[in-house]
């Protein structure tokens, strides 16, 4: 039986890594909706002249998740410029789903059930049959499925049944963000490109692909228990719990992932990150990435308390009666 640390030990992965299916269309700026705001996952870095903001995003959302918090809005207010995973402009590209299709794509004209157990084969056949109109609408149909890695499946899959949870690349939050710095107009960054992600997803052994894949049409069979567990988590601001969940099951199970797809990456943005803290000025900074890179000692927020910096969790919320 498959036990429940696995089932948790690769939703991480998908939405660690799902900032590039939020930018996949344009968003609409999401109707304000009449429920609480969301408590943020929200620390402000600080050295004596200014300040970066850390904002831990879930990358789609609902429309029920806006308003979001004051606290929120206030940082963007005060930041003079915003930091995404990866820039709106690359975000926006068609050429990112091109180069994640490229990557994906099978060159030694097998197909992806040869490579599949028996059992999982026979899952996918199910799923795709299921969601056949979907699959039209995105133009990988179910023969043209067989054509790619089971990485790219099993991203496809989780991506129609978050959608179908009501969960939003339109309305994640790095997409809000983007929206609304363009309309403010101001400047934004990239801590990495659209590539070096593609690779984290390619660079995946042929293994944990599959079990990848099967862990998707697995969650899909199931029901939206995990996700909408890690969602009101999200909502909730329980950085105690998403760390949990997301973080301390992966690094358990399947440690050389865990290394991969945060700890390397973190590390690789704190310098980025605390440029904007040492650069001369008193300008300050909206940093918006997946809310597992902020959580836990291998978390930037943590990288950075231990150079020095000033850090505080900005939360309303937190410090108000129930």
């Amino acid at each position: 039986m498959r036990s429940r640390s696995f089932k948790r030990s690769f939703k991480p992965l998908l939405l660690s890594l799902l900032a590039m299916s939020a930018f996949a269309v344009n968003a609409d700026s999401p109707k304000p909706a009449l429920s609480q705001p969301p408590v943020p996952l929200l620390w402000k870095v600080s050295d004596a002249d200014n300040s970066v903001y850390l904002l831990g995003s879930f990358h789609l959302l609902k429309p029920a998740d806006y308003p979001l918090s004051k606290d929120v809005d206030a940082a963007f207010a005060d930041a003079e410029s915003l930091v995404f995973e990866m820039t709106p402009e690359e975000m926006a590209s068609p050429a990112l789903g091109m180069q994640m299709g490229q990557a994906a794509l099978r060159t030694d004209g097998s197909t992806l059930d040869s490579e599949l157990p028996p059992a999982t084969a026979a899952m996918l056949g199910e799923w795709l049959a299921g969601n056949d109109a979907e699959l039209q609408k995105t133009g990988v149909t179910a023969q043209v499925m067989q054509r790619f890695e089971p990485w790219f499946a099993g991203l496809m899959i989780s991506i129609v049944e978050m959608t179908r949870q009501g969960l939003d690349p339109k309305l994640g939050l790095d997409s809000h963000f983007a929206e609304r710095a363009t309309q403010a107009k101001k400047p934004t960054a990239g801590l990495e490109t659209g590539a070096e992600q593609i690779a984290f997803l390619d660079g995946m052994g042929k293994e944990e692909q599959v079990q990848f894949l099967t862990e998707a049409l697995t969650e899909a069979k199931e029901g939206s228990a995990e996700t909408a567990r890690l969602h009101k988590a999200w909502r909730a601001g329980d950085a105690r719990l998403l760390w949990e969940d997301m973080g301390v099951e992966m690094k358990k199970e399947y440690p050389r992932l865990y290394q991969r797809i945060n700890v390397a990456r973190n590390d690789a943005w704190v310098p980025k990150i605390e440029q904007r803290l040492t650069r001369p000025g008193t300008d300050d900074t909206l940093v918006v990435v997946g809310a597992l890179h902020l959580l836990g000692p291998d978390g930037v927020v943590e990288k950075l308390r231990a150079k020095g910096y000033k850090v505080e969790r900005i939360c309303s919320a937190c410090a108000a009666p129930l």
